[in-house]
């Protein structure tokens, strides 16, 4: 009887490795997130400058958040989140940056002093989540709506604790507000308490009294 010999499944042993990658950035971001509390999670858009009124305007949430104590987290990146890790780290808070590797190397801005590196969306979306007591929703695009939207389906699901999340700029949002009234609530899909779920404010000191009036710390 000939034995015979079957080679290692190359698929196989990548899937492995993967496996220890994504153990070693979920370890890595639980023991660095450990001690950041009370946090506040600031999502927005990448493409705005340093001289649009909107970036200072994160920049001064950020930074009163900070004199109030939360500790602020965004993605890393530059824009909105370089202006809200430029407020927090101004107003001496934990001002940290969950950058992730992107086909187009996003570099992570030089205004936050706690840096993750992520590798894989879905690791990174549960340290925004898990140490948040807040969402604070700027002006974006994609990402910034897929951000919004996986924390209200937590919140919905009861998946999570509910937390403030809190959209600035009523103009820029109220479309996708009625958006939601009229093709989501008035059809079913929605019920009306999950609209609750959100909160419009364009006033800084209006945002962050809004998340410490919600949030027991």
């Amino acid at each position: 009887m000939t034995e015979r010999f079957y080679p290692i499944d190359d698929f196989t042993v990548k899937e492995s490795w993967r496996l220890f990658r994504i153990m070693a950035e979920f370890v890595d971001g639980f023991e660095t997130m450990a001690e950041i509390y009370p946090a506040v999670s600031i999502f927005g858009s990448s493409r705005v400058g340093a001289d649009d009124p909107l970036y200072e305007k994160t920049r001064t949430i950020a930074r009163l958040f900070a004199e109030d104590g939360f500790h602020v987290i965004t993605g890393g990146g530059p824009g909105l989140m370089e202006a809200a890790n430029r407020g927090a780290a101004e107003g001496g808070a934990q001002s940290v940056g969950l950058n992730i590797q992107l086909p187009m190397e996003q570099q992570p801005n030089s205004y936050a002093n706690v840096v993750l590196n992520f590798r894989y969306f879905f690791i990174r979306k549960v340290m925004f989540v898990k140490y948040a007591q807040a969402y604070v929703v700027l002006p974006g695009g994609f990402g910034t709506l897929d951000e919004l939207f996986e924390a209200l389906t937590l919140i919905q699901t009861d998946r999570i604790k509910p937390f403030p999340v809190i959209l600035v700029g009523n103009d820029y949002w109220t479309g996708l507000i009625n958006w939601l009234h009229h093709r989501l609530l008035e059809t079913g899909k929605i019920s009306p308490q999950d609209l609750n779920l959100i909160q419009l404010a364009d006033d800084p000191n209006e945002v962050v009294e809004s998340v410490k009036r919600m949030v027991i710390v």
